[in-house]
């Protein structure tokens, strides 16, 4: 049976075409169909397998590395002296997180607490929780202050306190007791006669009130009516602002609870996140573009205004009464105790806090924060969080504890919270975010590619057929005349 060559043609023409369509439609919805599919994947649902798992118990590594600032001097110090301070550690705990009291709300909000462990990790760190370092004593310096516009009578009181419970300026004890707590009769003694002064009533320490503890209760949007606001806080302990800060933009909740993010970020985006820690609310900038395991991300930081003071920037005028710039006050969040909280080794500081201890060495590198984002997701791939804790401290007449100490904002401890995504949800993630889009694109443009190369031999083999077909074959009239005059002459 004869084949028909032109109708093959014009078939494979019209499956040609039918590819080219197929690709060239890919091409157009294949993006919307990814991006309904991340929508579907980001909104907080516990029938998300993987986002809801990661948001809710954060499978992936979690530490805290903690370096103390040990006191060489403190002698001197009280003789006015300028501190000397040297960086010991890091002590390193994994910290391991998980969301309980999960209550999904019918406005599209989901409400939660999530509570915090941490476990000393020896094998990471430089050295043991039994290690001895000398920093300021909180109890005895920032009560000091506390009490500076305070009758000199009872100042006078406060200091024999202190002597009789022998509490001094400085502290010498093992990093584990100075970071859980450790058992003080005049934290017994204060919260007895002055209940409220302290933020504990057991043993006193750095970190006493984070092992075992909650962040209390959030309440964020699952997106599951606006994927914009999927993470967004709505309330934090039933509040909508803060009453910590003088100004209505300060008291702001904004952002996120600092973990997850909304999709589809660009580079104009911001991170903004609530830090109950901190007491407020704060921003990250977007800084470069890179990519981890193959997985694109970009890279967001802290910029410089982020603690600047009310002068220098004055959106922040808010959170005064603000010192230097680079230093947060949180006093009015931590029982008006005389607590700073800065970048470690005062890095993106005001340059003169500098000048007053000697021993700090500031480097982006080593003391700036950043979080490395998914753009897409929103998912966070990489997080370091740096912040120090600084103690305000000064001779304060009628407490003899406290020397002739010059005003000085003392760095105490500094701490990195860092994780990044390891082990198999990094297989996960780079198959349904860089493996299956990758070839999905490509697949668009190998069916267009596919589509117009089947057009075109198709079309170039139908054209041949057909003149083919309309071309007489040659010699064939002079044979049929010749094999006339033969049968005549028969």
């Amino acid at each position: 049976m004869a084949i028909n060559k032109s109708k093959v043609a014009v078939g494979f023409i019209v499956a040609g075409s039918l590819t080219l369509i197929f690709g060239a439609i890919s091409v157009i919805v294949g993006p919307t169909v990814i991006s309904s599919q991340v929508v579907k994947n980001t909104v907080i649902d516990p029938k998300n397998d993987l986002t809801y798992t990661m948001w809710k118990d954060i499978p992936v590594p979690f530490f805290m590395s903690v370096y103390f600032f040990n006191v060489l001097n403190p002698a001197e110090i009280l003789k006015g002296e300028k501190p000397m301070v040297e960086q010991r550690g890091p002590y390193v705990y994994r910290k391991q997180c998980q969301k309980e009291n999960i209550t999904f709300h019918p406005n599209g909000t989901v409400s939660y607490r999530e509570y915090r462990q941490y476990h000393f990790e020896p094998s990471m760190s430089a050295g043991n929780e039994s290690d001895v370092v000398t920093i300021p004593n909180m109890l005895v310096l920032g009560a000091s202050v506390m009490m500076e516009n305070l009758p000199y009578v009872l100042r006078l009181m406060m200091s024999a306190t202190f002597k009789t419970f022998k509490e001094g300026a400085f502290l010498t004890k093992p990093v584990g007791e100075l970071m859980w707590g450790y058992d003080s009769g005049l934290v017994d003694f204060l919260n007895q006669y002055l209940p409220g002064m302290i933020p504990t009533s057991g043993k006193f320490g750095l970190f006493s009130e984070f092992n075992n503890s909650n962040t209390g209760l959030f309440t964020v949007f699952t997106g599951k009516d606006d994927i914009r606001k999927v993470h967004r806080v709505d309330s934090w302990n039933g509040l909508t602002e803060l009453p910590y800060w003088r100004t209505a933009q300060s008291n702001m909740i904004n952002g996120t609870a600092g973990q997850m993010w909304p999709p589809f970020m660009t580079k104009e985006s911001t991170l903004p996140f609530y830090s109950p820690d901190a007491c407020r609310s704060m921003e990250l900038v977007y800084q470069r573009p890179g990519e981890m395991y193959g997985i694109p991300l970009y890279r967001y930081v802290a910029p410089k205004t982020l603690f600047a003071n009310g002068t220098d920037y004055a959106p922040n005028e808010g959170f005064c009464p603000c010192r230097q710039s680079g230093l947060l006050n949180v006093s009015t969040c931590r029982h008006n105790s005389p607590v700073f909280i800065s970048h470690p080794h005062f890095f993106n500081a005001d340059p003169v806090l500098l000048d007053y201890v000697q021993g700090l060495n500031p480097s982006e590198e080593k003391h700036g924060l950043f979080i490395d984002i998914h753009p897409q997701t929103g998912v966070p791939l990489n997080v370091s969080i740096r912040l120090q804790l600084n103690l305000y401290m000064k001779k304060v007449s009628g407490i003899t504890e406290t020397g002739k100490i010059s005003d000085v904002v003392m760095p105490m401890i500094w701490f990195e919270e860092n994780g990044y995504i390891d082990g198999p949800i990094v297989n996960t993630f780079h198959t349904n975010l860089v493996v299956l889009p990758t070839v999905l694109e490509y697949l668009q443009y190998i069916l267009i590619g596919l589509g117009l190369a089947t057009i075109i031999v198709a079309a170039v083999v139908y054209h041949k057929v057909k003149a083919a077909q309309k071309e007489p074959v040659k010699g064939s009239h002079g044979l049929e005349t010749k094999k006339k005059s033969i049968s005549t002459s028969d």
